[in-house]
């Protein structure tokens, strides 16, 4: 499943909220599949489509992923990473490895 680190959940609660509509979230579809990967699009959602996984923080950000992007974001982390010019962007970074699962 997807991660949030606190500074994304931050800044999607921060452009969610200002439509003033407490169910909106930041919604993630596949654009196009590659052999690299995928390309996918951001927008704001006002609320889940037919089929979207929703995920939610405590400080109330919320997340719809189309199925096709949950599968590939699956094991994924969501985080914020500053340009050269200072612009904020969303990153997408593979998930650290859980130290128990070499544990068991």
């Amino acid at each position: 499943m997807l991660a949030m680190t606190d500074a994304a959940a931050e800044a999607i609660g921060a452009l969610t909220s200002q439509d003033g509509q407490d169910a909106a979230g930041l919604r993630f579809a596949v654009r196009e599949e590659t052999d690299e990967g995928a390309q996918l699009a951001l927008s704001i959602a006002t609320a889940p489509e037919d089929g979207d996984q929703v995920l939610g923080t405590e400080g109330g950000a919320r997340v719809f992923l189309e199925p096709q992007a949950a599968m590939f974001l699956d094991d994924k982390v969501l985080d914020i990473q500053q340009d050269d010019q200072g612009q904020l962007n969303f990153a997408v970074m593979q998930q650290a490895e859980e130290a128990e699962e070499s544990q068991g």
